[in-house]
């Protein structure tokens, strides 16, 4: 982890209601509180952009990483100025119920349904993910979910509602994860589990996984970064995560994502609008 960058990371077992850094950090107007999915701190996204903007601006980023419900429920309560999340119907809700501010669309990549080589349930190269599902479902195989109300797990949990079959089969497993810890797991299980790109190529060659399923428009993954609204809350550093959601979707912020590769990889692509 980049020495310039503080960060904590949020796992499934924090109570959020015992938790708040709001106390820690309200009174220093230089620092900014960004709650963000573990998909963008497990990539490595922020280490290689938090430097330079911080060289830009002067602000200090202090980086809440966890699982999108728990960066929004965050931002429900104040705790943090901005979230960088990926579960576009809770973002709706969010913005809708007066937390959120000035959404932005700011990058994408997809999501890949990952698994062993020896591939039990049969499904590698399968177009339709879906169909892949039903398969696994339909075998028993080993499938780890994350559990943990992240933006992976709502569009896993989605896949699984579109076909019609209730996720509770004897190989499921629901371990309350962020995506590092559970591709590890999966790993190590033989067994398969939906992942977003950017982790994916962040930890593919620590992993005794392949890509099974990618490319069915369903597994689109695209990234927004909300304002909490001031008027909700006095204790926010509203200017700062102005300035660090404009610079985001600013030229640089754009290129520098794109630019952002592990392997010769892209991971994610601007999408600012």
């Amino acid at each position: 982890m980049n020495n310039k960058i503080s960060t904590f990371s949020v796992m499934a077992t924090l109570a959020l209601g015992s938790f708040s850094a709001t106390n820690v950090y309200a009174d220093d107007a230089s620092t900014i509180r960004l709650a963000t999915t573990t998909s963008t701190y497990h990539s490595g996204l922020l280490d290689y952009l938090l430097p330079e903007f911080k060289k830009d601006s002067g602000y200090e980023v202090q980086v809440l990483a966890a699982g999108t419900g728990k960066a929004l429920k965050m931002g429900e309560n104040g705790d943090v100025d901005l979230v960088m999340t990926h579960a576009p119907k809770a973002e709706a809700d969010f913005v809708e119920k007066g937390y959120g501010i000035e959404p932005k669309s700011l990058m994408y990549n997809d999501f890949v349904l990952v698994g062993p080589k020896a591939d039990p349930a049969h499904i590698h190269g399968m177009k339709d993910v879906t169909a892949a599902f039903k398969k696994m479902a339909e075998t028993d195989v080993t499938f780890v979910s994350r559990g943990d109300d992240s933006g992976t797990n709502k569009k896993e949990l989605n896949l699984w509602a579109q076909t019609k079959i209730e996720p509770n089969f004897g190989g499921y497993k629901a371990v309350g994860q962020g995506m590092g810890p559970t591709l590890n797991m999966t790993s190590e299980l033989q067994a398969y589990t939906l992942t977003d790109r950017g982790t994916w190529l962040a930890y593919q060659n620590k992993l005794d996984l392949e890509i099974m399923v990618e490319g069915d428009k369903r597994l689109f993954n695209p990234y927004q970064v909300i304002l909490i609204n001031p008027e909700r809350y006095n204790n926010l550093n509203t200017k700062g995560a102005q300035v660090f959601s404009d610079w985001l979707v600013s030229d640089k912020g754009q290129a520098m994502i794109n630019s952002f590769k592990l392997s010769g990889k892209q991971l994610f692509t601007a999408d600012a609008k």
